[in-house]
C-alpha cells in the first residue's frame, strides 16, 4: 500500500521573484557621459554669467 504524500511550498519559494532589469554597460556609459557633459555645460554657463557680472561691475 502506498502512502499519499503532499508537498506544500511556502509562499514564494518556487515562484522566482521578478528580477529588476539591469542596464547594459554601454548604456551606463552613455548615460554617465551625457550627465558629465550636461554638468560641464551648466558649470561653464554659470561661470560665463559670473564673468559677465564682474566685467560689467568693473567696467
Amino acid at each position: 500500500m502506498t502512502t499519499p504524500i503532499t508537498i506544500t511550498d511556502p509562499a514564494g519559494t518556487r515562484a522566482a521573484a521578478p528580477r529588476a532589469r539591469r542596464l547594459p554597460g554601454w548604456l551606463w556609459f552613455i548615460a554617465l557621459w551625457c550627465g558629465g557633459v550636461a554638468g560641464a555645460m551648466s558649470l561653464g554657463f554659470a561661470f560665463k554669467l559670473l564673468m559677465n557680472a564682474t566685467l560689467f561691475a568693473v567696467g
